[in-house]
């Protein structure tokens, strides 16, 4: 396991498409993940592709905590917690549900020291392989779509501040920080 240097903003690896897993059972896709997880926990991350650590792969990292989904307003099932667990999505497929868009933070492990607001859907459908290789299914509103989104993002090659509808929002996350808003971090 090893925490992995993340490419920043300008870097062309961040600006390609990334290539289609072809086994997502291999054990160099697994140590992958390890080190992506690795690197995300230490850079204090939500969510973390493939491209971001220098490898053109379609492979994505992320969870989402359960109050950090409450603050955003999300609902949670009846008796359940609003939190997703740490994920590993090879091969991510998203579905808007819905033309609905909104706004809100972003910020990433890419684009250091910067947020912005960024238009997103607000209910997706996305559909992914697991290490096992088998096809997976969920749907996800709110921040959880949010996160989803911006990771996926990366596999095709787009940053944050490329979604973004004003750039007067592109703000020092210090800044947004001040303000009280919160954030999404990759």
């Amino acid at each position: 396991m090893a925490i992995l240097k993340i490419a920043r903003m300008g870097h062309p690896i961040l600006a390609r498409k990334a290539d289609p897993v072809a086994d997502p059972t291999a054990i160099e896709v697994r140590r992958l993940v390890r080190d992506m997880i690795d690197t995300m926990e230490d850079a204090d991350g939500t969510g973390l592709a493939a491209p971001q650590v220098h490898v053109p792969l379609r492979v994505v990292v992320f969870f989402v905590e359960g109050e950090r989904a409450a603050s955003e307003g999300d609902q949670a099932p009846e008796g359940g917690d609003l939190g997703v667990p740490l994920t590993v999505m090879i091969n991510p497929v998203i579905e808007p549900l819905g033309p609905e868009q909104e706004l809100g933070w972003e910020a990433c492990l890419s684009v250091p020291e910067l947020a912005g607001q960024v238009p997103r859907y607000n209910r997706i459908r996305y559909r992914y392989t697991d290490l096992e290789g088998k096809p997976q299914e969920r749907l996800a509103e709110g921040f959880h779509a949010r996160v989803v989104q911006h990771e996926c993002d990366h596999l095709d090659g787009v940053l944050y501040p490329q979604r973004m509808a004003d750039l007067k929002t592109l703000v020092f996350s210090s800044e947004m920080r001040h303000q009280g808003a919160p954030e999404v971090v990759d």
